[in-house]
């Protein structure tokens, strides 16, 4: 796999022009659009509120190390993974920011894995609480800790009703600093704010309860991307924003809140062009035949480098600026478009799947739509063997 050091090369670069001539396929990161769309966040947010930026997943498949760099470059003050693993790559490369692990922690020489990389754990229900005193109790260390709510989610955290019980059991605790309580909505990318109003109701009431015990209140943060789009009210001490980073909209009606730039275009190249006669079949299962003589561009990425098998038939891409048409089944390393109106293509021309061309764009979301999926989904699902490509220097900024 390529790695973001040998891919951080400016278009300018002849480094880079090599580096793409060598490849079948690739993801380009904009890392100008992160950093526009991080100081627009920023400023859009409640003055009191910081951000913390999601980037488990290796950022959403953006590439973890350089996009949390420069999301702390432009305004976040913190970021957010899923695993142990994910939080150690970040260290290992030298960033030093407050990294909250969204995932569960139990087992103890996990938990002394936390605690020697300086990691910021989420802590479930009190008998995890107990593991991790009595833990860092043996290795003599002190951590930050997070706790989560199930105010509606279902997942992850103690039942609400019993916030105010856990935060004390915590604080009770030896070796714990409590330094956050939140939770997570179920659904604040819906219109209908009827579930995500009753959830907020209950993280309330954990509030003023603990208000009422004057106890000195910890960081409170509930709000993803789509809630802190939609809300000021869920901004609290922080937001936990993700997607909405990258230039993705949780939801339609959310489009008109702040203008962000998609951050990853997804671009192959021609690997043959031929004409089939007219009766003939295309790819496996025969799922396309030709009605009359086509010119075939056979484009270099398939379903094992990200690009869903169930897109077959549906897919668009650009070619020289023309939208053009994917026929026949999706195969693991290749896909086939109909070129025929296209003159005098040649192997090895770009075709872009994702991101604008002149006048026309294809987004994420018209895949996510197509799929009946999200977004989500989608940019997560760009696998490794694609080299992760940025198309700016470290001279414009970050």
């Amino acid at each position: 796999m390529l790695s973001w050091q040998n891919t951080d090369l400016s278009l300018k670069d002849d480094r880079l022009s090599l580096l793409v001539s060598r490849q079948r396929a690739w993801v380009e990161i904009d890392l100008q659009a992160l950093a526009d769309n991080t100081r627009a966040i920023s400023r859009f947010i409640s003055p009191q509120t910081e951000l913390m930026a999601v980037v488990k997943a290796d950022a959403y498949g953006h590439g973890a190390i350089e996009i949390a760099k420069t999301v702390l470059a432009n305004g976040a003050s913190c970021l957010a993974i899923a695993t142990l693993a994910e939080g150690v790559e970040l260290r290992q490369a030298g960033i030093d920011a407050p990294i909250l692990i969204l995932g569960a922690i139990n087992a103890p020489e996990d938990i002394k894995a936390v605690a020697a990389w300086s990691l910021e754990p989420t802590i479930c229900s009190p008998q995890q609480a107990s593991v991790f005193a009595e833990t860092l109790s043996e290795v003599g260390q002190t951590l930050s800790v997070h706790l989560k709510l199930d105010t509606g989610m279902s997942r992850l955290g103690t039942d609400w009703k019993d916030g105010v019980k856990f935060v004390n059991i915590v604080r009770s605790l030896p070796n714990l600093n409590l330094k956050s309580v939140y939770s997570h909505f179920a659904t604040a990318d819906d219109p209908d704010k009827t579930i995500m109003n009753q959830q907020h109701r209950r993280f309330c009431q954990v509030i003023s309860q603990l208000e009422r015990s004057q106890l000195t209140l910890p960081y409170l943060h509930i709000a993803n991307s789509a809630a802190m789009l939609s809300d000021r009210s869920l901004h609290y001490d922080l937001v936990r924003v993700g997607l909405a980073l990258y230039g993705l909209y949780p939801a339609p009606h959310l489009t008109a809140s702040i203008p962000l730039k998609p951050v990853m275009a997804v671009k192959s190249k021609i690997a043959q062009i031929k004409t089939i006669a007219p009766g003939t079949g295309v790819s496996y299962g025969h799922r396309f035949v030709a009605h009359k003589a086509t010119k075939i561009a056979v484009v270099g990425i398939g379903y094992a480098d990200g690009v869903p098998r169930l897109l077959s038939n549906r897919l668009r891409a650009i070619v020289r600026g023309k939208l053009v048409a994917q026929i026949g089944t999706i195969t693991m390393d290749q896909l086939m478009l109909d070129v025929s109106n296209i003159p005098d293509l040649q192997a090895g021309e770009v075709v872009t799947l994702i991101g604008n061309e002149g006048q026309i764009t294809l987004t994420v979301d018209d895949w996510a739509e197509a799929l009946n999926t999200i977004s989500w989904e989608i940019i997560c699902g760009f696998k490794h063997r694609l080299p992760r490509v940025n198309l700016n220097s470290r001279g414009n900024g970050f």
